[in-house]
């Protein structure tokens, strides 16, 4: 039997371990990632699972089918968090695919096909400014490259791994194949106010939306902030504003597209000194890779024409480039006929934000389903679902396994 009180009990649980005194932080290899991971691992033998932390840091767990080795339904979601974020964003999708698979194995039922679940240890990217790293391992799409990246504190994430216990070189043998994995589904809750404006506890998903990042670096000169003509001045910080509002009007253009300065960085950093170095990120997503890729064109332009007018230095590096990641047409209509099954309104919608199924797509068709939030709100400590949100969620996802075909 489904039990959405264990649902939200765990994920209350989840968000105990955490580097942030009376709030929520867990980021990828940390020791509160770990805790978070063993936890899950021991829930999912507890579900009647084989589980184990894989060589990425995921927490994988897999129930077998009418035989054994059979290719598997994947479901899943990921375990870290932003900083001072919320207990659902992730977390309620791993916990449920662990109560799906829970009343499977207590009614001694098994599929046509095996059922795994993944708990992926990186989709934020907040430790290493690098996203999907978990999924995109298991999808076999991870670059090697980017074991070399490094944390705040200077850490490389192949030394992380090493301090985690794992090998980086063993990370290439989790990848799966075309034809392992039928299909990847995810639950996970909305991240925006649609369904709650509806008054619908679940929606359906079209399509998860491509993204583009950018770091920007911008170079003026240092100086005494008492002493410096204002004509005079070569101030990174001020110049660097100028691109982020440039960046706010060109994202306005387009009434689907987003754009946004996420992360903001000025050097020496002192109250009485012109700011020499300015680091920013800027965030570009819409449902059509032409036009966020036109975006993120006009956005480097504008920032070189800023920079060239005020004497600035500048550069942008490209982080990550995502397309468009549509979910597989059959499996949007068995999800919505899951849907259905529980006597609620069938609702589609895109995805603004990135979820690990972008990641997934590479080896397998995905769908998602996404469970109502308290006023939309997701990233932050006031993110909040019911339960019987949580109930029709599971409910709706148990149905959609046990039809799956």
């Amino acid at each position: 039997m489904l039990s959405p009180e264990r649902i939200l009990e765990r994920c209350e649980s989840l968000a105990q371990h955490s580097e942030l005194p009376g709030g929520l932080t867990r980021v990828f290899l940390s020791p509160q990632a770990r805790a978070a991971t063993d936890e899950v691992l021991g829930w999912m033998r507890e579900a009647g699972m084989q589980a184990k932390l894989d060589a990425i840091g995921n927490a994988a767990g897999r129930y077998e089918g009418s035989r054994p080795g059979l290719p598997c339904l994947m479901l899943g979601s990921h375990l870290d968090t932003v900083r001072d974020a919320g207990k659902y964003d992730g977390m309620l999708g791993v916990v449920s695919a662990i109560e799906c698979v829970h009343a499977l194995n207590a009614a001694q039922k098994r599929l046509p096909f095996a059922v795994e679940v993944i708990g992926f240890g990186d989709e934020e990217g907040v430790r290493f400014g690098t996203t999907l790293l978990g999924s995109r391992a298991v999808a076999g799409i991870f670059d090697m490259a980017v074991l070399k990246a490094k944390d705040p504190q200077g850490k490389t994430m192949a030394d992380a791994l090493r301090e985690f216990g794992l090998d980086p070189q063993r990370i290439p043998t989790i990848a799966r194949k075309k034809g392992d994995v039928l299909a990847y589904a995810e639950l996970h809750i909305e991240q925006g106010p649609v369904l709650e404006s509806e008054g619908l506890p679940v929606g359906v998903v079209s399509a998860i939306n491509g993204f583009s990042r950018q770091r920007v670096l911008v170079r003026g000169t240092a100086g005494h902030a008492g002493t410096v003509p204002m004509n005079l001045r070569r101030d990174a910080l001020a110049g660097a504003a100028q691109c982020a509002l440039a960046v706010e009007r060109i994202a306005q253009h387009h009434p689907e597209l987003v754009g946004t300065v996420g992360r903001f960085e000025a050097k020496p950093g002192a109250i009485n000194v012109i700011p020499g170095e300015v680091m920013f990120t800027v965030d570009v997503r819409a449902p059509q890779d032409a036009v966020r890729e036109n975006t993120v064109k006009n956005v480097r332009d504008e920032i070189a024409r800023i920079c060239k007018a005020r004497g600035l230095q500048s550069e942008i590096e490209n982080l990550q480039d995502f397309g468009v990641t549509a979910c597989a047409p059959r499996l949007i209509e068995q999800m919505e006929r899951a849907v259905a099954s529980q006597g609620l309104r069938v609702r589609r919608l895109p995805s603004g934000a990135g979820h690990d199924g972008m990641a997934l797509g590479a080896i397998a068709e995905i769908c998602m389903l996404f469970v109502r939030c308290n006023r939309g709100i997701s990233h932050s400590p006031l993110e909040s679902i019911t339960q019987e949100d949580a109930d029709a969620g599971v409910k709706v996802l148990f149905e959609f396994i046990q039809s799956f075909s």
